[in-house]
C-alpha cells in the first residue's frame, strides 16, 4: 500500500489514478490547503472504488505514525508542499517549515516504521538558469527564490540520509512543466486566484473568465520571441511515479531522474495548439519580460527512459484538448 502524501493536489490526484490503474492501492493524506475535498469522490468515480483518506499535515507527527500503525504502507510518493514561487518570497518561512521540516518528518516516521522507500516531487527549478538545453540531471544546481532553495535543500537532505542509509529506496523526480488533465475531464488544474502556470491561464481566457491572455517577453532568442517550456501531460508525469516504484521492485538504490518530453514549445505555439483544440481565438499581449525568466527550459529525459523505461507519450495535442475539456466542464474548477 502506497502512502500519497498531497494526495488531493494536481499531480497527486492522477497519481493515485496511475497507481490504481497499475494495480497499487494507496492512502491519500492531504489537509486541503491547496486542493478540494470533492477530488476524493471524483477520483473514486473514476478508479471504480472509494478512495482510502486521511485529513491531516505532513508535520502532524502522531497523525503520520497512526497512519503507518494502521495501514501496511510499503512505499511514500510525497507532493505536499507549497508551491508558488511567488508566495514563497513573501512568505519564506511557511516555505521551509511546510516543504522541508514536513519532508523531515515524513522520513523521520518512515524511519520508525522500517518503510525504506520514498519518491519525491522535486522540480526543474532546481536547475536555476540553465547553461544551455536540454537539461541533464548532472547539471549545477542552484535557485532563485525561496521555493526552488527549499526543494534543492530537501534534496541535500534526501543526499545525505542515504549516505547514512543506503539500504534504502529514494528517487528525487525532477518535474518540467505538468499541464493538462485526466482524459475524463473529472479532475484536472484548479489553480486559486490567478493562474501562475500557462495553460490554465489560456483556458480560462478560452471560456471567458478572462479577457486575455499577457505574455511576458517577445523578444528572446527562440523560435518566435516568446519563452520555450518543457510541457509534460500530467498523466504522464504520474505515470512516471509509477515507473519509479516498479524499479524499486526489482533494484535498490538513490536515482535522480527528470521528467519531462525532451521537446520545448514556446508561449504562442501554445496559444496555436489551444486555439486548435478549443476552436476558440486567444487574445493575448505582450510585456515585459520577468526578471528571472530564461529563454528556454527543457529536459533530456533519457535516462527516465534508460532507467525506469519512462517516456511521455501525450503529444501537445492531448495536452491541450484534456486541458479545455476540464475547463467545460468545470467553469469554476472544484468549486
Amino acid at each position: 500500500m502506497i502512502l500519497i502524501t498531497g494526495g488531493t493536489g494536481y499531480i497527486g490526484s492522477h497519481t493515485a489514478i496511475a497507481l490504481s490503474n497499475a494495480g497499487s492501492k494507496a492512502v491519500i493524506l492531504d489537509n486541503f490547503s491547496n486542493s478540494n475535498f470533492t477530488v476524493l469522490s471524483r477520483i473514486s468515480r473514476i478508479c471504480g472504488a472509494q478512495q482510502i483518506f486521511v485529513k491531516g499535515d505532513v508535520r502532524d507527527a502522531a497523525r503520520l505514525t497512526s497512519i503507518f500503525d494502521q495501514f501496511p504502507i510499503t512505499a511514500v510518493i510525497h507532493f505536499a508542499g507549497l508551491k508558488s514561487v511567488g508566495e514563497s518570497v513573501q512568505q519564506p518561512l511557511e516555505y521551509y517549515d511546510n516543504n522541508v521540516l514536513g519532508t523531515a518528518k515524513v522520513l523521520e516516521t518512515m524511519r520508525r516504521a522500517n518503510v525504506k522507500t520514498f519518491i519525491f516531487s522535486s522540480s526543474a527549478t532546481v536547475y536555476g538558469n540553465p547553461r544551455n538545453v536540454p537539461i541533464k540531471e548532472n547539471y549545477p544546481l542552484s535557485a532563485t527564490n525561496p521555493y526552488g532553495r527549499s526543494k534543492l535543500i530537501v534534496e541535500n537532505i534526501l543526499t545525505d540520509f542515504y549516505q547514512s542509509s543506503p539500504d534504502w529506496n529514494i528517487a528525487v523526480l525532477r518535474y518540467f512543466n505538468p499541464v493538462g488533465a485526466h482524459e475524463s475531464g473529472l479532475i484536472g488544474e484548479d489553480p486559486k486566484g490567478v493562474p501562475n502556470n500557462l495553460l490554465p491561464y489560456i483556458s480560462q481566457v478560452a471560456i471567458g473568465l478572462r479577457s486575455k491572455l499577457t505574455i511576458f517577453g517577445s523578444d528572446y532568442p527562440t523560435i518566435d520571441g516568446t519563452g520555450v517550456r518543457d510541457y509534460i501531460h500530467v498523466m504522464d508525469l504520474a505515470e512516471g511515479h509509477v515507473a519509479a516504484l516498479n524499479y524499486f521492485n526489482k533494484k535498490q538504490g538513490f536515482i535522480t531522474a527528470n521528467l519531462g518530453t525532451g521537446h520545448g514549445y514556446s508561449v504562442l505555439e501554445m496559444v496555436k495548439a489551444f486555439e486548435a483544440a478549443s476552436s476558440r481565438k486567444i487574445p493575448y499581449e505582450f510585456a515585459e519580460r520577468r526578471r528571472g525568466d530564461v529563454a528556454e527550459c527543457w529536459s533530456d529525459p533519457t535516462f527516465a527512459r534508460e532507467i525506469l523505461g519512462w517516456k511521455a507519450s501525450r503529444k501537445i495535442e492531448k495536452m491541450c484538448t484534456d486541458s479545455w475539456h476540464w475547463q467545460l466542464q468545470n467553469l469554476k474548477g472544484f468549486k
